[in-house]
Formats: C-alpha cells, structure tokens, sequence
C-alpha cells in the first residue's frame, strides 16, 4: 500500500508541469474559440439560475449522491467491472462493484453526469425530431448545460469541504492532479462541442505545446537549481 501511495505521489509531482500548461492551453483557447450569442447569453442564464437555487434553496443532496454513485458505477462497467448493488441517501451512498481502481473512484469528482444527461437528451431529441435548426432549442440546450455543469462544481465543491473515503483512498495531492486535468478535459471537450471552428486538430496541436512548454520551463528551472546547489556544495567543501 506504501509503495502504491509513493507511485502515485511521484506520477502527481511528475504531472504538476501538465496541469499548467493544461491549464494555459485551456484559457488561449478558450479567448479564441468562435462562441457567438446564440451560446453564451443561455449558458451564463444557465449557471446564473444554478446560482440563485443554490444561494436560495436547500442543497440537493440527493440528487448529486445518486449522480456520483451512478458515475462509479458507469466508470466501473467501462474498465470490465460489474454492479453488484447501489445505496443513495441525503447522508451519502455507495455502490457495490467489481472492479476499482483511481479512474473508478474519482470519475464523479470530475465528470459532470447531469450535463453528459444533457448532451445525451438533445443528441436524441435533435436525430429523433429534428431539433437542430430551431434556434430556441439550443438556446434551451446551452442553458441547460449551463445549470447542470454549474450543479456538478457547486455540490462537488460543498461535499469536498467534508472528509471524502474517495480520495483519502487516493491521497489528497494525486486526486487533485487528476480531477483538475479530468475537469479540464471535459472542458476541452465541451468546448470543441459548442464552438463552432474549434477542431480537435487545434486542440491537440495547441495542448502538445502549452504541456511541452511547461514541461521545458520546468526542467529548466529544476536544471538551474541543481547548478545552483552543486555552486554551494563545491564552495562548501573548498
């Protein structure tokens, strides 16, 4: 067990470099993506609406603990495992599988299933009638991604103020490593949907150079220090 947390500690410290020049690609991507009014005058009236509930209403527990068991569930189906069984309550839950593992257990920390809902009832509704050249059902589709997104940072973010079994299990600084850089895939990949002229190709080309430009200055910097500590160890000892 020691071994593995080390494995992990060492695989978090090794993708730090990732995670910022992950993060870098994101938000030059993001400023220069084509996202007309059409997409976000209803995404923003989405989250805002997901603001006003949350500041105003009970916290939906319920639905989220069952979002999250049945994101564990779908994630262990998709590595070969089977659910034996699912518990959900206002006080937490569980579901019972055959297989586990660091994707299985912090899939719902950063997959968003409501919004996956969302994505999958139009995709359906739009082959089944037709929705696709009505402007008001895309307006309705953006805001609904919009609240359904904004419910998944909300109440993930409020059980994550509690102790969580999930990533005590994982360690705290690796399931942070990988729910930021699965966040931040969804996003990638929510934003190639809404955007109009965002194609997978720039994605990729612009992901390989914001990762490897991180990973450049931070070998440099790590290369700078290390001269800097041989200076003084050989001072040292002169």
């Amino acid at each position: 067990m020691q071994t593995l947390r080390g494995v992990k500690l060492s695989a978090a410290i090794l993708l730090l470099p990732c995670c910022l020049g992950v993060g870098q690609a994101f938000w030059e991507i993001a400023i220069q993506s084509e996202l007309n009014g059409m997409v976000l005058a209803p995404l923003t009236a989405g989250i805002g609406c997901m603001v006003l509930l949350y500041a105003w209403l009970p916290r939906p527990i319920w639905t989220y603990v069952l979002g999250h068991e049945f994101t564990h569930a779908i994630a262990s189906m998709l590595c070969g495992g089977r659910v034996k069984g699912m518990k959900v309550s206002g006080d937490g839950g569980h579901v019972y599988v055959t297989r586990d593992n660091f994707f299985v257990t912090l899939a719902p920390y950063f997959i968003p299933i409501y919004a996956v809902f969302v994505f999958v009832i139009f995709a359906i509704s739009q082959h089944v009638l037709g929705f696709g050249s009505r402007p008001m059902a895309w307006a309705l589709f953006f805001w609904a991604l919009g609240l359904a997104y904004c419910f998944h940072v909300f109440l993930t973010c409020h059980i994550l103020r509690t102790r969580q079994p999930d990533i005590v299990s994982q360690g705290y600084f690796f399931s942070a490593v990988i729910i930021y850089l699965g966040n931040m895939g969804v996003l990638f990949v929510g934003l190639m949907l809404v955007s109009g002229g965002l194609q997978m190709q720039q994605i990729i080309r612009d992901l390989s150079s914001g990762i490897l430009d991180a990973y450049s200055i931070f070998g440099d910097m790590a290369e700078g220090a290390a001269i800097s500590i041989n200076s003084v160890l050989n001072s040292d000892s002169g």
